[in-house]
Formats: structure tokens, sequence, C-alpha cells
């Protein structure tokens, strides 16, 4: 296992979940779930909206698979409109998070390439 040497656990633990066709509000709810679910992850959520300039078109944060907390949410997370997620990592770990997506969101479509050690999964999530 290698270690990334700044978060004290293995890297191949972590996976990115980068989000598309979606506005600020729906990213940070998965995210913020994401945290919940993940405690500790290196999530860099969209802050408060600054400017008027365009939003980006990919919403990026990475989570430590191995954190899982335990914790129930409160409510069931709402999301304004689908939200296309693309999950990358070692197999496991995406798995992991895949798994924890499909008990949050509504998963319309899935789509999964495996490669020698790594995982690429792209769900689209809607609310339940």
């Amino acid at each position: 296992m290698e270690n990334n040497g700044t978060n004290n656990h293995p890297s191949d633990c972590d996976v990115t979940v980068q989000l598309s066709d979606c506005d600020r509000e729906d990213a940070q709810t998965v995210f913020a779930t994401l945290d919940h679910v993940f405690a500790g992850g290196e999530s860099s959520a969209p802050g408060p909206r600054t400017g008027h300039g365009a939003e980006p078109t990919v919403w990026m944060a990475t989570f430590d698979s191995s954190a899982r907390s335990g914790d129930d949410l409160p409510d069931p997370p709402r999301l304004a409109s689908p939200v296309q997620a693309l999950l990358t990592g070692d197999q496991h770990a995406v798995s992991e998070v895949e798994k924890a997506l499909g008990q949050l969101f509504d998963v319309r479509s899935s789509e999964s390439v495996a490669g020698e050690h790594e995982k690429e999964a792209r769900l689209l999530l809607a609310s339940r």
C-alpha cells in the first residue's frame, strides 16, 4: 500500500469524485453527503458564490473510503436535477463510494470500467 504522506492513510483508499452538469447547490449536496458518510475527506466542496463569472463545468473532491463514519443522515439528500458523477480510484475504494451513493441517491444509470488496479465508475444521481 502506498501512503500519500499527507493524511496518514493509504492512498489506495482515496476516491476522486467529479460532478458535472449540475449547479453549485447540487454539487454541495452530493459532497456534503459524502463528507458525512466518509469522515475526514479532503473535500474541496464548492464554497460560497463569489463574483458573477461562469460556473465551472466540473466539481471535484477526494474522499477516503476507509473513513466511513457509520452515521445515518437525518433526511435523504435532495437534488434539483440529476447529477453526473465520475468516481476514480482503487477498485475496492470506488466500489465502497459507489455503494454509499446508491444507498443515498437514486442511481439512474451506471457504467464501470475496471483496470488492473483502478476502477472508473460513471453514475447518474437523482433524489430518491
